[in-house]
């Protein structure tokens, strides 16, 4: 069973982050109803020059709010100014590493930040149902995996990690705030996202920029943990699908059906680097194994088939396409990396506290 709903006036929390700016700029350009407030604090990992093309070519129908969710009264006023009707909730503090060196920091924003946005929501909507809110979480709420099976909607949460722990109770404040409160909303479980945009402390664009630099590649344990990886594009395309034809008070779970370990994912990203910049030795040469992280997960799978099944949807970019697309991005835009990275990161370890 789906239903319809209809975006005009979209806040998304977090917009100038990985996957937020990548949705902005897939629902602008497939929707030309679609007005998009882009409600951002700008923390190290959320650039205004993520979405510099936006700003220009959608002068009329995108604009930013720089604001925090943990500000409840800024809130509010957001949504009354734009008359919100639909929420897309990507606004988190997102990298397990990071939780462990500093786990207050993921309850007041992953937690008290959401249940700001769901009382605004609530309050502004009044009895309507002609709205939408969207919680974007993630595959880790679920705790980790054996070597056989899948993450499934049903799954029992069993977070391992101060990030998961937080994800998982905003997601239970959602289902919360629609069961107590008759909320119009939807949720969804994505697995690992990688692609154009993505802050340079996660795997992937900190292996090839490592890898470009020549300098060490540390890869975790011995690098047999497991992850299924999602095109970020293709995430946009499930969570737009999720907004306007998802079930209200329904979860989906969306993933890439691209399980593979972390050091097969370094090899190839090794071998990408060396095929676009040859004659400089082999990169696997990088590869450096370090203490791994306190508390990681094996392995996490998840089974899309709800989303095939209700909405129609599947990933489009395969794991070859989508990281060779990942190293010709970071490549061509050596000048972003410098510029959100700043003096603010340089690829040092984080989370042995």
């Amino acid at each position: 069973m789906t239903s319809q709903h209809t975006p005009r006036s979209v806040l998304v929390t977090g917009g100038a982050g990985f996957i937020g700016c990548n949705f902005i700029r897939h629902i602008l350009a497939a929707d030309e109803g679609v007005r998009v407030v882009n409600l951002d604090a700008l923390t190290y990992a959320g650039h205004r020059a993520s979405l510099r093309d936006v700003e220009t070519s959608y002068p009329e129908r995108y604009t930013f709010e720089h604001e925090d969710i943990r500000n409840r009264q800024a809130v509010r006023e957001i949504f009354s100014r734009h008359d919100v009707d639909t929420v897309v909730h990507f606004a988190a503090e997102s990298h397990v590493d990071r939780s462990i060196d500093g786990p207050l920091d993921f309850v007041e924003t992953n937690i008290n930040g959401t249940a700001n946005l769901l009382e605004a929501a609530r309050s502004h909507w009044g009895g309507r149902s002609d709205c939408r809110f969207h919680h974007v979480s993630t595959d880790e709420v679920y705790g980790s995996l054996g070597s056989e099976g899948f993450f499934t909607e049903d799954t029992p949460y069993d977070p391992s990690s101060p990030y998961s722990a937080s994800k998982a109770a905003s997601d239970h404040l959602v289902r919360a705030w629609h069961r107590t409160f008759g909320l119009p909303m939807t949720l969804s479980n994505c697995s690992n996202n990688y692609g154009p945009y993505q802050f340079p402390e996660k795997l992937i664009p900190l292996m090839i920029r490592n890898a470009v630099e020549h300098k060490p590649l540390p890869v975790y344990g011995d690098g047999s943990n497991v992850r299924d990886w999602l095109y970020v594009i293709d995430h946009c395309t499930a969570i737009d699908a999720v907004i306007r034809r998802g079930q209200s008070g329904r979860t989906y779970n969306i993933g890439g059906h691209n399980e593979m370990a972390n050091i097969d994912v370094v090899h190839l990203l090794c071998d990408l680097v060396d095929e676009f910049l040859p004659g400089q030795g082999s990169r696997r040469e990088l590869i450096t194994f370090v203490t791994d992280r306190p508390g990681h997960d094996q392995r996490y799978a998840i089974d899309a088939s709800r989303m095939s099944d209700e909405l129609g949807w599947n990933p489009s970019v395969t794991f070859a396409e989508g990281l060779r697309a990942s190293v010709r991005w970071y490549l061509d835009n050596e000048a972003w990396c410098a510029e959100v990275t700043g003096d603010q990161y340089d690829g040092e370890r984080l989370g042995l506290k």
